[in-house]
């Protein structure tokens, strides 16, 4: 599964030692994904490489993150923490990091990721978001999420058809605003049902319109749907640089709005543009 991931059409991949590991397997998990990281050229195949580490409520979480950097720090981009409930918990991580960098001479920063994916950590997110200018991306953990909502939900990822619309769209949102104003990016959590291509296609769309840059996918056939999702179709791109365009015609003519397709445009408009052609330009550039 490592080799399959390290050579499909992900982005970013993270190899588990939290939800995805049975208690009896940890130690086992922890020299595999060891192993794997010195074993896999990931940066070399175009891979940003992560470890989720298990929660700091556990036992095994000091030995995660002891013999992981330790071990295979130099391979490592980020720690992906589970359940953070309190910006104090990545403190925790980060200490921790920081200290075995300096004692091993790692000669690279390790980044944080955060799972939100209980109430607390909702709570909290955007003293999380800032807790360390090591943290580069929150995650939304839907299912431990709806678990502690107590949510009556049908799927990981899906929708109730008793809730007349998106019952995941508050949490989505306040996360995405506590990630914009802080300066990490927004990743939406896991779709459970990949036979269901359709649900996790209408999932991945409503977070990209909100402003999430990807979606986890936690079976190789959801790559290529989230890809096609978070890519900006070449119309989308075409007409941002459009705009561009119009704008910078009209500030050499002295004029701060202007119009196009017979609809307003102003600085916003060009705002949102340049999101839109940055966007184009990092995935081109891969």
């Amino acid at each position: 599964m490592f080799e399959k991931a390290a050579n499909s059409g992900a982005d970013f991949v993270f190899l588990d030692l939290e939800d995805a590991v049975a208690p009896g397997d940890k130690v086992q998990a922890r020299k595999n994904v060891i192993e794997a990281l010195q074993d896999i050229d990931w940066q070399g195949m175009g891979k940003t490489v992560s470890v989720r580490i298990n929660g700091i409520d556990t036992h095994y979480m000091y030995r995660d993150v002891v013999d992981v950097v330790e071990q295979a720090g130099q391979h490592l981009d980020t720690i992906l923490i589970p359940k953070v409930g309190v910006a104090a918990d990545v403190y925790m991580v980060d200490a921790m990091v920081t200290q075995i960098e300096e004692a091993m001479g790692i000669g690279h920063r390790i980044g944080l990721e955060a799972l939100i994916e209980t109430t607390l950590g909702m709570a909290n997110v955007e003293d999380i978001a800032r807790s360390s200018d090591r943290m580069e991306a929150l995650h939304f953990g839907v299912a431990d999420y709806a678990a502690s909502c107590r949510a009556r939900t049908t799927n990981i990822g899906g929708l109730n058809p008793d809730y007349p619309g998106d019952q995941w769209h508050e949490g989505l949102s306040r996360m995405l605003v506590a990630c914009r104003a802080y300066g990490v990016r927004a990743i939406d959590g896991p779709f459970g049902d990949f036979k269901d291509p359709d649900g996790f296609l209408l999932g991945a769309r409503r977070a990209a319109a909100l402003g999430y840059e990807g979606k986890w996918a936690i079976h190789p056939s959801q790559i290529e749907l989230a890809n096609q999702v978070f890519t900006p179709p070449a119309e989308e791109v075409d007409r941002a640089r459009r705009i561009l365009i119009a704008l910078e015609e009209a500030a050499a003519e002295g004029r701060g709005a202007a119009q196009l397709d017979g609809r307003m445009i102003d600085a916003a408009s060009a705002r949102m543009a340049e999101n839109v052609v940055a966007t184009d330009a990092a995935i081109s550039a891969r």
